[in-house]
């Protein structure tokens, strides 16, 4: 799927509003999960390796998340079952996530997408983007930090399947890892009054 094909999703326009991290805020965050150049290349390493496995990845996440009805009660319609076709559309978007963290510059629009992206879990945007009527209105803050554990764990089976003796498994899991917890804290701008 193209990225002009993905519902909802809008990294890059200019209809986004602004990130309110700073140019010196990211690099502090950046210097705090000890990011490198070496991370940087390695990341991008990750992202060649996982490309043709985002749907097998998505799949284990999804398989997470819908084993947990506390998770999945935040894609559940009016009804209280989970919204089908609000987790396809978010599906797509949490692919494209996976491209984007991998080939991240952690320049203006990629902040300006995480600050969009924190938004439409709290609840100023939560439900807007696909229009959907969920019961929940926002995704507590305590899961996306939590989330940082699943979504690094099960990467590392996805990156060993695929790498080559020439690659470097634990660097690529690392720069993973850094760059997922400072995505969480780039989310949990809205929740925070002392962000």
């Amino acid at each position: 799927m193209s990225q002009a094909t993905i519902p909802g999703y809008a990294k890059g326009s200019p209809a986004l509003p602004p990130s309110l991290v700073s140019d010196e805020d990211l690099d502090r965050l950046l210097q705090t999960v000890l990011w490198s150049d070496s991370d940087a290349a390695a990341l991008r390493r990750a992202g060649e390796l996982l490309e043709p496995q985002i749907d097998a990845i998505l799949d284990t996440w999804y398989g997470f998340v819908g084993s947990h009805d506390f998770l999945v009660e935040h894609f559940a319609g009016p009804d209280g079952a989970p919204d089908g076709t609000y987790l396809e559309r978010v599906r797509a978007r949490f692919g494209q996530w996976i491209r984007d963290l991998c080939s991240a510059e952690f320049d203006r629009a990629w902040l300006d997408w995480q600050h969009e992206i924190a938004l439409r879990h709290h609840r100023t945007k939560k439900n807007q983007t696909d229009g959907v009527r969920s019961t929940s209105e926002e995704v507590p803050l305590r899961y996306i930090i939590a989330f940082v554990v699943p979504l690094t764990l099960t990467i590392r089976q996805f990156l060993e399947r695929a790498a080559g003796p020439e690659d470097d498994v634990d660097a690529m899991y690392d720069a993973w890892f850094k760059s997922v917890t400072l995505t969480a804290a780039l989310w949990a701008e809205p929740y925070s009054s002392s962000w």
